[in-house]
């Protein structure tokens, strides 16, 4: 139970306006989310005793002007999955949804589920976050019109081929001036570039899982494989009830890092030793293949983690044992 004297804020962040909740005052307020907002805001909780926590859910990009003025503070936040916090209020009745009530809802959930406050990315961590997310829109572009491009000739008029030609080359180089651009950040920073070639080490990874998981799990290395499992969204979550012993599942946790790791686990399955080995006896037990590749995800992001929180770079198993 949190202590009489402890405070604890919720923020609802829209693309105007920021609408804060205090418990257990009840107090609550809005103001407009520009710099001169989040300046008022800041000094407003820095005018009373810290807060315990503070939390704001994810939106897109609108938090983070505020997110990074209230970690400058040295407030501090959580910033949590919206779908997190929904479930947390149908498990307490709240149906209804309004700024005010969200933001009311947020003050709750840090009140009673004290989330944990994982570390802030950098302002360059932030622009390889925000670069990675730009090549994962010109993929799925590219797809989509290789794809109409594939589509029945009737379908297809000369003009409109023309177009998805000259939109796929546009698209294609656009890509290719992204993964420069990812090349370049990656090896401005000492720390990112050893980062990245203790990961690409491991056979079955590459530059693109290498840099999703220098720019989008910050806590790679300091964490248990649990922990890490969970974080990412490749740990079984139990569905028993009673005697009913439901299937284990994945599912939650960072979706684009799962994608890229699920490519990993793919190529790892025929380039890595230790994975495919570890594939084969799950398909010769019987499992499914896409739940034995899905253990692979879970046993290759394990090995990652041990890898950059040792600072030891991948040594195959028979380097091992002729040591």
């Amino acid at each position: 139970m949190p202590e009489p004297s402890e405070r604890f804020v919720g923020i609802d962040v829209a693309k105007a306006e920021l609408v804060v909740s205090e418990r257990p005052s009840l107090a609550q307020w809005s103001i407009p989310n520009t710099e001169a907002g989040i300046r008022t805001l800041t000094e407003r909780l820095e005018a009373a005793a810290p807060p315990a926590l503070i939390v704001l859910e994810a939106t897109g990009g609108y938090e983070f002007a505020v997110v990074g003025s209230l970690a400058a503070a040295g407030f501090t936040v959580a910033v949590v999955n919206p779908r997190q916090v929904r479930d947390f209020a149908r498990a307490t009745g709240q149906l209804a949804k309004t700024d005010r009530l969200d933001a009311s809802l947020l003050a709750l959930f840090a009140e009673r589920v004290r989330p944990t406050v994982r570390p802030l990315a950098s302002d360059a961590q932030a622009d390889l976050a925000a670069v990675l997310a730009r090549r994962r829109q010109l993929l799925e572009m590219l797809v989509a019109e290789r794809n109409r491009l594939g589509q029945p000739r009737s379908r297809q008029t000369t003009v409109v081929k023309r177009s998805l030609k000259q939109h796929i080359a546009y698209l294609e180089r656009e890509l290719r001036i992204t993964d420069a651009e990812l090349g370049e950040q990656i090896h401005a920073s000492p720390a990112w570039q050893a980062q990245a070639d203790l990961l690409r080490s491991v056979p079955g990874v590459g530059q693109v899982l290498a840099v999703t998981l220098v720019a989008e799990v910050p806590e790679l290395g300091q964490l248990t494989r649990k922990t890490i499992a969970k974080l990412i969204g490749v740990a079984p979550l139990n569905r028993d009830s009673g005697t009913l012993r439901g299937r284990r599942v994945i599912g939650g946790g960072r979706a684009s890092v799962r994608a890229a790791l699920y490519m990993g686990a793919l190529v790892a399955t025929r380039h890595n030793a230790v994975i495919r080995r570890f594939y084969q006896r799950l398909l010769a037990a019987g499992k499914p293949k896409k739940l034995a590749l899905t253990a692979c995800m879970r046993k290759l992001l394990t090995i990652l983690n041990a890898i950059v929180k040792t600072h030891t770079r991948w040594q195959a198993p028979e380097a091992l044992t002729t040591a």
